[in-house]
């Protein structure tokens, strides 16, 4: 017997004597409606304009296109289902997503699969939880389901699927995280604080001047950077040098800078949870503040912002972007003001300017993560 069989023999005699969760009443989360937490569960949503290539909205899959596909034949409902063909010997065809979830909270996990040995877990809830998991469902669909109850300090979960090696292909479709809504992010223009500082914030980043990262290092400025995942993958140096001074970070801007307004809640899921993943796996640190693209929004940005685990939406209360110098407030800047400006062949310039406008009212530029709680 193959190492890997000789593994799989031993997983399956451990999760023969490991009982699944008891089912158990909530132990203290906020209540709210029961809705599914899981992102594109049904693999039924479109990947967003300038997404990577071969990407499944809301799933990260360790083979990639190479090994993960959304299929169209034989779902188990709706038009499509994800299939997974392990490309090796050692790949088991992970899938994966971060759920937001809130502590001391129970959550049923489901799916349904279809192939032989597929698993369905969660890991980072707090406690240990056994994943559910099938030997084989005989060429049909088989739902697979576990419950836990997260710990006191889990705010986000990562649910998985995966099969196992040498075992073939598998496919997975209705995917479900059934637990109470997140209340909804708070919308913000400003930062309310008594302290003398101001917030530069930079979006998009698709042009990328060498004399605005000068000004940057040279005046010690913390940056709140708001890149897209395209370009910030392009050259993910330049946003780590642009936002080495303390205090300064890299947050949420969606993947396709499209008017969120006008997409359903999945699809603004979609938007806000891919672009924290492409964030946290480029830079290391997942973002806490999202900035809906040209500041459109609505109801469902605030609560598809929660369900990715930001709490903060921002928009900005004076634009120093393109040579412009607005302030959408009486009188000069205030403490808490959020300036707007971008990544842009003007950026050397905007800076300097408003840089100014702060120091005439006796402002500092401050980094926003040391404010936003």
């Amino acid at each position: 017997m193959s190492t890997r069989l000789s593994a799989l023999a031993a997983s399956v005699a451990l999760l023969a004597g490991f009982a699944l969760p008891a089912a158990s009443a909530d132990t203290g989360g906020s209540a709210g409606p029961t809705v599914n937490l899981a992102t594109n569960p049904g693999f039924e949503l479109p990947s967003p304009n300038l997404a990577d290539w071969g990407s499944i909205p809301g799933w990260s899959c360790t083979g990639g296109p190479a090994e993960a596909a959304v299929t169209t034949t034989a779902p188990y409902s709706g038009t499509s289902a994800l299939t997974v063909t392990p490309a090796d010997a050692d790949s088991t065809g992970e899938c994966a997503q971060t759920v937001a979830v809130q502590p001391n909270t129970t959550y049923t996990a489901s799916a349904w699969v279809r192939g032989n040995f597929v698993y369905l877990g969660a890991t980072g809830t707090g406690r240990d939880v056994a994943p559910a998991w099938t030997e084989t469902t005989g060429g049909g669909w088989q739902q697979l389901t576990t419950r836990f109850t997260t710990g006191p300090n889990a705010r986000s979960i990562r649910l998985y699927v995966h099969g196992w090696y040498q075992q073939g292909p598998f496919s997975v479709d209705d995917v479900r995280v059934d637990g109470p809504a997140p209340a909804p992010a708070v919308a913000r223009g400003s930062i309310p604080t008594s302290d003398k500082v101001v917030f530069f914030t930079v979006d998009d980043g698709w042009q990328r001047a060498p004399e605005a990262e000068r000004f940057i290092a040279d005046h010690h400025l913390p940056i709140t950077a708001f890149p897209l995942p395209m370009p910030a993958g392009t050259d993910p140096d330049f946003f780590k040098r642009v936002t080495s001074v303390p205090g300064s970070s890299i947050q949420d801007h969606s993947v396709s800078h499209s008017d969120l307004s006008k997409l359903p809640l999945e699809q603004q899921q979609v938007e806000v949870c891919d672009a924290r993943d492409a964030m946290t796996r480029l830079f290391g640190t997942a973002p806490v503040v999202f900035r809906p693209p040209s500041f459109a929004s609505n109801a469902d940005t605030l609560q598809a912002a929660a369900n990715c685990g930001i709490r903060t939406v921002l928009t900005a209360d004076a634009d120093f972007s393109w040579g412009a110098s607005n302030i959408w407030h009486p009188g000069p800047l205030q403490p808490g003001d959020v300036v707007l400006m971008h990544w842009t062949d003007t950026l050397a310039g905007d800076l300097p300017r408003a840089f100014a406008a702060a120091d005439a009212a006796g402002l500092r530029p401050a980094g926003l993560v040391d404010y936003v709680r």
